[in-house]
């Protein structure tokens, strides 16, 4: 059922948390110059009319994905905080001060997949339109930016064949048992031993031992595949059970793959993961998926961002990225500017693309400066990575990978938007003369009301 629209009741010994919290505290300011309406319509469409449970408030959990995203928590943390935090209360749109965290932390992840990536866009969008609204950002900045891509790397351990074959054969050996297959052996305390040996070979630099370790672990898991194939129940040719099949398909790919091999499985928890090569010089390879970024050239603000799976030429990334610029801003860019790794894009569109090999001494300084702020995207993808939850996902599939990407932007810039607040005194004198009328105004009224004497 859909989340109920329902106002509290004035408590009768409560104070408003508008009366005790100080009105020019950044979130409290934020608060008021995002449109929250606008998540309802897009959201309330992923619950049903009337059946089920009334789903949890909407702007409370959207509230909470741009706190965690924005301030760097985890979905336990980021609850835990909310209960001992005021500002974050009255942000997710709380009256009163509330003492019980509002949702466990695992309703965040389910709805996460409730909504999907598509809708979660519109989360991005709003801060966009906040920093417009607020002038932070100025239209015309939306007509330079600038793209790059970086690797969102996932939360698995380094792959090694040894440790592979491991996992995947307690994998198997968890899902035969809720099954109730009786396999043969389990092979628990000798494959243990076996990887443990192999690690300390390899440590020593024994690498024949350390080999023969790993062939036996491959062994073991063959063994374990082919006696559970035996013994699973099937219908029409195939295993029933459409989780043991899954896991008994990426266990062939795992025995059938090479050192040459294309498509390699790299984690048995997350078989979407790729290998990415970027030429970094401390980090040979990143484990994860590629994610395209897209800021305004002048002041930074992230007006485009997704993941990408299949390991893309960054050329061949362009097309959707502008589309996504588009999409957000309800503006087309007029200059696009990108490095060298997108030399032989296929876009095809309005916006001119200028890929930066060297800068032109001959150019006018307006375009010599444009180019040379297409470095400044690269502290944003750092700033995205450290402080905003991009370094390292830890959200399930190819759906938890968008997701990440999506609201690791939009924290970046609630982020952003907080310290322009802070710093911006034209923006505060404002805010303070509004205070001033708006107390004034409660003042009047309240004397007029008052009975006389």
């Amino acid at each position: 059922m859909k989340p109920k629209k329902s106002t509290p009741q004035r408590q009768l010994f409560g104070a408003h948390l508008s009366e005790l919290l100080n009105p020019e505290h950044p979130l409290y300011i934020l608060s008021q110059q995002i449109d929250w309406q606008q998540f309802d319509v897009a959201i309330d469409s992923c619950y049903a009319e009337e059946l089920g449970r009334p789903g949890v408030n909407t702007r409370l959990m959207v509230g909470l994905m741009y706190l965690k995203h924005t301030f760097n928590e985890s979905d336990e943390s980021v609850v835990a905080r909310w209960v001992e935090n005021p500002y974050w209360q009255y942000f997710c749109g709380c009256q009163y001060m509330q003492h019980e965290p509002p949702v466990d932390s695992s309703m965040m992840s389910k709805w996460r997949k409730r909504v999907g990536a598509e809708r979660l866009e519109k989360l991005l969008a709003a801060t966009i339109q906040a920093a417009l609204s607020m002038k932070a950002m100025k239209p015309h900045e939306l007509a330079q930016v600038n793209v790059d891509t970086t690797v969102q790397e996932k939360a698995i351990a380094f792959p090694t064949d040894a440790r592979l074959y491991h996992k995947m054969r307690i994998a198997l050996i968890r899902q035969a048992k809720r099954l109730n297959l009786p396999i043969r052996q389990s092979y628990r305390f000798v494959g243990k031993k076996t990887l443990f040996m192999q690690s300390r070979y390899a440590h020593a630099r024994q690498m024949k031992r350390a080999a023969k370790m790993t062939r036996k672990l491959k062994t073991l898991l063959g063994r374990v595949v082919r006696d559970i194939e035996r013994k699973a129940r099937k219908t029409r040719g195939q295993i029933a059970d459409e989780p043991l099949r899954e896991l008994l398909a990426l266990a062939h790919r795992l025995l059938e793959q090479t050192r040459d091999s294309k498509h390699k499985l790299y984690s048995v928890h997350a078989p979407e993961v790729e290998c990415i090569a970027k030429g970094k010089a401390h980090k040979r390879y990143e484990f994860g998926c590629k994610a395209s970024v897209a800021t305004t050239s002048k002041s930074n603000w992230i007006v485009g961002a997704h993941a990408l799976h299949g390991n893309p030429y960054d050329g061949h990334t362009l097309q959707g990225t502008i589309t996504q610029i588009e999409r957000l801003t309800g503006t087309s860019p007029g200059d696009v500017v990108v490095d060298q790794g997108y030399r032989g894009h296929n876009y095809t569109g309005s916006a001119m693309v200028h890929v930066v090999r060297t800068i032109p001494k001959k150019a006018t300084r307006t375009f010599r400066s444009m180019l040379k702020r297409r470095a400044a995207i690269e502290p944003t993808i750092g700033h995205l990575k450290s402080d905003n939850r991009l370094c390292r996902n830890y959200l399930t599939g190819k759906t938890g990978d968008q997701i990440n990407t999506l609201l690791a932007a939009a924290g970046y810039n609630l982020r952003k938007l907080l310290r322009w607040i802070v710093f911006s005194p034209v923006f505060v004198l404002i805010l303070r003369f509004k205070v001033i009328v708006r107390l004034t105004i409660d003042r009047l009224n309240a004397s007029s009301h008052r009975a006389p004497t």
